[in-house]
């Protein structure tokens, strides 16, 4: 190929990333926003935490894990970039109807549907991905891609807090939905389907793996069951601090929502940048060395965020609080992009959106299926000793138990990730 034509393919793939970094803003601004409307939707419906913790967590979930699975084997065989678009409308469609919802069932049921949509978008997006990046700069894209999580949280935040104070929380949603039906002919017409294997030279067989097959396999990767299990116990704590965490500010530091997104939305945004970013482009470096190395910094760096935890939930100063959330919020979230992109290197070209969508199943299950439900229940139960200050110890207790594990279960996948990619087929 001519160096024209190597530029060209570059451009492309770039282009490619960059639209689906885009699209997965705004998976995140449709997923998350929710958190900072949460005060004003327990204003005018007057439910309880725990309602709360369902709409955040487990109305999303439900058929958000449970369609994942099937609708990454219809990635591994059919066209990704057609599943990708048609999801990306799904959900958007869904969130704009979330602002018309006269009730809470109503309201539920939408989430619902948002969960159905995007669904099918991070298994065949991660599978595209690893079709146009070698192993040696996967890595970095994941992390670049990822940067769609920072944003979209951002925009959600800052957004979200200055919508619901200007317009009220349904027209939020009614703004944040209607980008992305037209954002999904964009990628229709522009994105290109990349062959499988073209990364690494491999040959597609074209094979149609069934779904046991893919689990059975990566059952005997011993890396990816606790790189899996690590990331679904930090998304546990995750989910429950982004979807609680704006009204622990609000009861417990008297901060007003549109201050809270403010703040949240410029933290959260740029350290989980820092973080995805960073960590994509560590693992890569420190993987020459060998690829045990990429887990186990990660470990370390779950050990130092957790021991800015306590500080965070037991001092009485807001503003502190908030700077000091930072740190961990960028040594938290390091592990991502790296957990994904050795996903990918661990199966077969025509696995790979079952092997995501198998790892995303067990991170949504145990975060978004139970993290912000447990929040809620453990601050219900907590407010009859404590009163206001439930969601402050029902956090500090989610992410003082989980810290610790995580990093555990990161480095035992990191003694055996070398092994593990060795059995991997070749070409």
């Amino acid at each position: 190929m001519t160096d024209h034509g190597k530029s060209r393919n570059r451009s492309a793939r770039h282009f490619a990333l960059a639209l689906l970094t885009t699209a997965y803003v705004f998976n995140f601004i449709d997923r998350q926003i929710l958190a900072i409307l949460l005060p004003a939707i327990k204003l005018e419906f007057g439910v309880e935490d725990w309602v709360l913790g369902f709409l955040a967590g487990p109305a999303f979930a439900i058929l958000y894990v449970t369609l994942g699975i099937p609708l990454a084997v219809v990635a591994d065989r059919w066209n990704r970039r057609n599943l990708i678009a048609i999801s990306l409308a799904v959900w958007s469609a869904m969130t704009f109807l979330s602002g018309m919802a006269a009730n809470i069932i109503q309201l539920a049921l939408a989430r619902i549907g948002v969960g159905v949509g995007e669904a099918g978008f991070s298994p065949p997006a991660h599978s595209m991905i690893a079709d146009m990046y070698p192993p040696e700069r996967r890595s970095l894209a994941m992390g670049i891609f990822t940067l769609g999580i920072s944003v979209g949280i951002m925009i959600a935040y800052l957004g979200g807090g200055w919508m619901v104070t200007t317009f009220g929380w349904r027209q939020a949603f009614f703004i944040v939905g209607f980008p992305g039906l037209i954002l999904a002919g964009v990628l229709l017409i522009f994105v290109k389907e990349p062959p499988r294997g073209m990364s690494e030279g491999k040959t597609d067989s074209a094979r149609r793996f069934k779904i046991f097959e893919v689990v059975r396999l990566l059952w005997n990767r011993k890396s990816f069951v606790h790189m899996s299990l690590g990331a679904g116990l930090s998304s546990f704590s995750s989910y429950a601090v982004l979807s609680f965490f704006p009204s622990f500010l609000a009861r417990s530091h008297g901060l007003g929502i549109s201050e809270i997104g403010v703040y949240l939305g410029l933290i959260i945004g740029i350290s989980t940048a820092i973080g995805f970013v960073g960590g994509g482009y560590l693992a890569d470096r420190v993987a020459e060395i060998g690829r045990r190395y990429s887990m186990w910094v990660m470990s370390v760096a779950m050990v130092i965020g957790w021991l800015f935890i306590f500080p965070i939930y037991l001092t009485d100063d807001p503003y502190l609080v908030l700077a000091l959330f930072f740190v961990p919020s960028v040594l938290n979230n390091m592990y991502l992009a790296t957990i994904f992109s050795q996903t990918q290197g661990l199966v077969e070209v025509r696995m790979r959106s079952v092997a995501s969508s198998l790892l995303l199943f067990v991170i949504n299950v145990l975060g978004l299926g139970f993290g912000p439900l447990i929040a809620g229940w453990l601050s219900d139960g907590l407010a009859i000793a404590v009163g206001a200050e439930s969601l402050r110890y029902s956090l500090l207790i989610i992410a003082a138990v989980t810290g610790p594990w995580v990093a555990f279960h990161f480095y035992v996948a990191g003694r055996h990730i070398e092994g593990d990619l060795s059995k991997v087929s070749v070409p």
